[in-house]
């Protein structure tokens, strides 16, 4: 695994840390007045959730891991862990429900995702960038309300509550941007 030095951290990087495996969620560059520079990052355990502030040096060395990753179908849910199958062998992998936290209502029976892997341990799941959804129930219409920027609250058929644009209405089909959790386009 390459080291890499400690001003080098990204958000999104997977490091080994005090002998776990951990993700880099906010990284900021510090340039104190007195002393060297430091990176205070803080770290997401990719085991158990918790989460660590960190502050490196650009003289530390940390071990940058790269996770394999594999697409694999969305089957079920079950006491609280999600079931993907790797389409190519078959093979079945558990994941926690809450590692997808309030994206959890995005995942469709069927569904393709994005499974990260470490040693053939599955630590990590992403959801796709865009989901299509349709919308259960939205507010009609106001004649005459045509200012620039306005939206109207909805809710979609999973529950989650959005904003959308005027002339959208219920029962038509949208898709979401599941990392904003917005309204992106009509489906």
């Amino acid at each position: 695994m390459p080291k890499i030095n400690g001003n080098e951290i990204r958000p999104g990087y997977v490091l080994e840390h005090n002998g776990g495996l951990w993700a880099a969620v906010k990284t900021d560059h510090v340039k104190p007045g007195k002393g060297g520079a430091f990176a205070q990052v803080e770290l997401k355990n990719l085991r158990n959730g918790s989460k660590l502030n960190e502050r490196f040096r650009s003289a530390d060395k940390v071990e940058r891991v790269r996770l394999e990753q594999k697409d694999m179908q969305f089957l079920y849910e079950t006491d609280g862990m999600l079931v993907f199958m790797d389409t190519e062998t078959f093979d079945q992998v558990e994941l926690p429900a809450d590692l997808l936290g309030e994206r959890r209502p995005f995942l469709q029976d069927g569904m393709t995702i994005l499974v990260e892997f470490y040693e053939h341990e599955a630590l990590n799941a992403t959801l796709p960038p865009k989901v299509t959804c349709v919308i259960a129930e939205t507010e009609p219409v106001v004649k005459g309300q045509t200012a620039a920027n306005s939206f109207k609250p909805a809710v979609l058929d999973n529950g989650v509550r959005v904003t959308v644009p005027p002339f959208v209405g219920p029962g038509e089909a949208i898709v979401v941007n599941t990392e904003t959790m917005e309204y992106y386009e009509r489906a």
